[in-house]
């Protein structure tokens, strides 16, 4: 895996930008605009996505990176929960709602295999050094 300086450099934020630019999108059309709670709690989930993502990756360890990642990775099972609500009030068609819900769902893919990756490696974070005994038993 190449070397990650900056969280723009990694691809589940990038994907997470991509969703929450759709979620946006949706959200805009005139039949959506009236559930303002709906409209409101889809948003937040859409840059709670992103925005944990990068909190996790700036605390510089990997258990805490882990944390907020398996809480973006919450936010993309909330968008498409949401996304059966706005299909089922009418809201958007059947073809906007399986694009944007394939894209909540591989995004969240991609954040469940980078929690897979950073569980498997023997890096704690730049605030730590290399542990070679990663789970030592009692």
């Amino acid at each position: 895996m190449p070397t990650i300086k900056r969280f723009e450099d990694l691809e589940c934020w990038t994907a997470g930008r991509s969703l929450r630019r759709a979620v946006y999108r949706l959200t805009r059309k005139p039949e959506f605009t009236k559930d303002y709670p709906l409209v409101s709690q889809v948003r937040r989930a859409s840059f709670s996505f992103t925005a944990n993502i990068v909190e996790g990756f700036e605390r510089n360890g990997n258990r805490e990176f882990i944390h907020f990642l398996t809480i973006a990775k919450g936010s993309a099972g909330e968008i498409r929960d949401h996304l059966y609500t706005a299909l089922d009030e009418g809201y958007i068609t059947q073809d906007e709602f399986q694009q944007t819900y394939a894209l909540a769902e591989s995004t969240g893919r991609l954040v469940g295999g980078f929690i897979g990756y950073l569980q498997r490696s023997a890096m704690a974070g730049t605030k730590f050094v290399a542990s070679p005994t990663r789970n030592p038993k009692p």
